[in-house]
């Protein structure tokens, strides 16, 4: 029997090839999950959805882009998927003085909530998470939340607590390295 990390890879690596049924299998077990992080990040669904779709053409794109590191196949989807709602974000609060009528779009996309089996493994990854995270000093952890669940960009977090954008940058770096540590034990 194949793990969740290993056949997310194997889809991957099928998305690199060219393969649409892989590519919906993909988006089935990790819309969801993903779908969560861009509404996280713009607190805004419609936005959050145009996000998610950008993700998944980026996924289409750069498949081939993807290297198995031993590492969850999910943190290179949690990235792209964040990174995307982090750029709608600016992008959104840059043109905050324009008027737009956007698409609502939520009647075309099938219902993105998870099952009773994804459920149970995301409690079991968020209980694991969190343990991991509290083996951090409070302040890092705190940037870690800020930066990869509330989507602050590390200038916010550099003028937020007075520390040097370099600095920022290279505990976020060490933390989330300390965090993969943990987890793969």
């Amino acid at each position: 029997m194949t793990t969740p990390q290993a056949e997310i890879e194997d889809l991957i690596a099928r998305i690199a090839m060219g393969d649409r049924t892989a590519f919906r299998l993909l988006y089935d077990r990790t819309a969801a999950k993903l779908f969560g992080v861009c509404l996280r990040v713009l607190d805004d669904r419609a936005l959050a959805e145009e996000a998610l779709q950008d993700v998944y053409c980026k996924i289409w794109a750069r498949a081939g882009q993807y290297r198995v590191n031993g590492f969850s196949p999910m943190t290179w989807l949690i990235t792209l998927a964040r990174n995307a709602a982090v750029d709608r974000r600016r992008r959104r609060d840059a043109g905050a003085g324009r008027v737009t009528d956007p698409i609502d779009a939520a009647d075309l996309i099938a219902d993105p909530a998870p099952g009773p089996a994804q459920h149970a493994e995301a409690r079991g990854e968020a209980q694991a998470l969190a343990a991991c995270m509290s083996e951090l000093p409070p302040e890092r952890a705190e940037m870690v939340r800020r930066a990869y669940l509330d989507g602050d960009t590390y200038a916010e977090l550099a003028t937020a607590t007075g520390v040097k954008l370099n600095t920022v940058r290279t505990w976020l770096r060490r933390s989330l390295m300390q965090l993969r540590e943990c987890l793969s034990r």
